[in-house]
């Protein structure tokens, strides 16, 4: 079920953002706004149900300066410094923000081809298939800071020329990965991995083709989030008491993200409100640098945590338990 429902959730994503998109200036229609509320805060305050797992907190424990103090320190040195700098230097720092979180959701798309490929039992990505996946990324987030405005940012581009180097970039990238996967013998090429690994190349295909904020990011930062949310909703029913993990997901993931999109309004409100801006900022880089650590697929605890959890992704035939392969999601 994963498999094809992460690739049909990537696409259905893009498809409804587009669709959905308002003309220019007009405000996010209620089913866009509901779609990124979930896709975005919704998502990101998940990731606080791991804190209640106790055996991912006893792995914390050992682990206190990426899952307590960094998050904090994010969390308090962001909310001071919205609440600190004037706002037109608050847009400025938002660009290289904005490409931390948008290199987040390549890494997120590098770890479901990998998981894809593990669980069709076919050969792991390979060095050059990794680097395509990477690079296609590293374009599409130089195509945003070219183009600020997708970003509903007023900053101007630093570098004249950007945008297009970027989808020259973006689509050498694209060729070669394809090139890449069409070299593996047919035995290792099953369709559903070759969806997931192309849908990930792809995926930040919609910046190039529109000049709309919702149309070409929207469905990027929609599509992520719900990849990320089936798999938190899959890992959390693979453990013991299936029934309450997942309620406990629910209202975390629910109540904290309505804190969040609260706080993720205030970006041009006054400096002491602006802080709760900051805030939400700082807890969107905590939950990259908490899923940088607990989905890192080729540290011991993550595998051994997803496998118990979800092994019909990481015991797959002809996967043998102590390969390290498969990438990091987070």
């Amino acid at each position: 079920m994963y498999r094809p429902a992460t690739v049909t959730l990537t696409a259905g994503a893009a498809a409804a953002a587009i669709a959905l998109a308002p003309p220019a200036g007009a405000p996010a229609p209620a089913g866009l706004s509901f779609l990124l509320f979930a896709g975005s805060s919704v998502h990101v305050a998940s990731t606080g149900w791991f804190y209640t797992v106790p055996e991912v907190r006893a792995h914390m424990r050992r682990n206190r300066a990426r899952y307590l103090w960094w998050p904090l320190a994010l969390i308090a040195g962001a909310g001071a410094i919205a609440m600190l700098l004037p706002q037109a230097a608050l847009y400025w720092l938002l660009l290289p923000y904005f490409g931390w979180q948008f290199w987040h959701y390549g890494r997120q798309n590098l770890g479901l081809a990998a998981l894809a490929a593990s669980a069709h039992g076919v050969a792991p990505l390979s060095r050059p298939e990794r680097r395509s996946l990477a690079a296609a990324a590293a374009a599409g987030i130089a195509a945003l800071l070219a183009r600020p405005g997708l970003l509903q940012l007023p900053a101007r581009a630093a570098i004249p020329g950007l945008f297009s180097l970027a989808a020259a970039a973006f689509a050498a990238s694209v060729l070669f990965g394809t090139g890449c996967l069409l070299s593996r013998p047919g035995a290792q090429r099953p369709p559903g991995f070759c969806l997931a690994y192309l849908t990930s190349l792809a995926f930040s295909l919609p910046v190039f083709l529109f000049t709309s904020p919702y149309a070409a990011v929207a469905g990027l930062t929609i599509a992520h989030g719900l990849q990320y949310l089936l798999l938190m909703v899959l890992v959390a029913a693979g453990g013991a008491g299936r029934a309450g993990q997942l309620a406990m997901l629910a209202n975390i993931a629910l109540a904290g993200g309505a804190v969040l999109s609260v706080a993720s309004d205030q970006l041009t409100a006054g400096p002491v409100l602006r802080a709760l801006f900051g805030v939400f900022a700082g807890a969107v880089m905590a939950h990259f640098v908490v899923d940088a650590g607990l989905w890192r697929l080729r540290a011991d605890f993550p595998r051994a945590f997803l496998r118990d959890r979800l092994p019909y992704l990481l015991a797959a035939p002809g996967i043998p338990a102590a390969d390290r392969s498969p990438g990091d999601i987070g």
